[in-house]
């Protein structure tokens, strides 16, 4: 008896789980740019070096581009017309710093205090001898910071 239940609940369950999902906010309406939506253009380029770009369009409005050199890095943007009519566009770099997104509507960081960005050239006028310390990432990370005082 007790493996009947067992059986008929995990049918249940991968009857439930199974199911179409619905999409957020309900179906598109039919007709609409969104539910009539095509790909106006793509390309997409593999290089066997990991090298890698591509670009897409599509009919109502959202496009993208991405490039990397070597497969782990990368460089882009993406555009969309958002609910309230204004078109977003979004730049991106993707790297050891993670996901950098920059946009008009997006907020931005408050410019380094100058204590801090004194002390990193400070570091970076005398680098520790230690073999891990990555002297580029220090410089990465001191010409991020001062492009924050505009």
């Amino acid at each position: 008896m007790f493996s009947k239940v067992l059986i008929l609940a995990a049918v249940t369950v991968c009857s439930v789980l199974a199911a179409p999902q619905k999409r957020l906010g309900g179906p598109l309406p039919l007709g609409t740019a969104e539910s009539q939506a095509v790909i106006l253009a793509q390309e997409q380029n593999h290089d066997p070096s990991g090298a890698y770009n591509y670009r897409y369009e599509t009919s109502n409005g959202i496009a993208a581009q991405q490039t990397s050199y070597d497969g782990a890095n990368a460089a882009g943007e993406y555009s969309y017309t958002g609910p309230d009519g204004v078109l977003y566009r979004v730049a991106y770099n993707a790297d050891t710093y993670g996901f950098q997104p920059q946009g008009a509507h997006l907020p931005v960081e408050p410019p380094v205090p100058d204590h801090v960005l004194k002390s990193l050239e400070e570091i970076r006028a005398n680098p520790p001898r230690d073999q891990e310390f990555n002297l580029a990432a220090l410089d990465a990370q001191i010409a991020r910071l001062r492009a924050t005082l505009g």
